[in-house]
């Protein structure tokens, strides 16, 4: 998996970036998310942690 940096807007000067991550279908099956599913995620320690909300 790679951390993706994509061009989200400008608005007058300011630059705004959206990251992406593509989780392999494997991993998602494994975890019970399913498509539309809310998550909450949190950062501690170089390691990000997503839960259903």
């Amino acid at each position: 998996m790679k951390l993706q940096k994509h061009f989200a807007k400008k608005i007058g000067d300011k630059v705004y970036n959206k990251y992406v991550v593509v989780i392999p279908p494997e991993i998602i099956k494994e975890s019970g998310f399913k498509e539309g599913d809310e998550l909450v995620a949190s950062a501690k320690s170089g390691s990000i942690t997503l839960k259903k909300k």
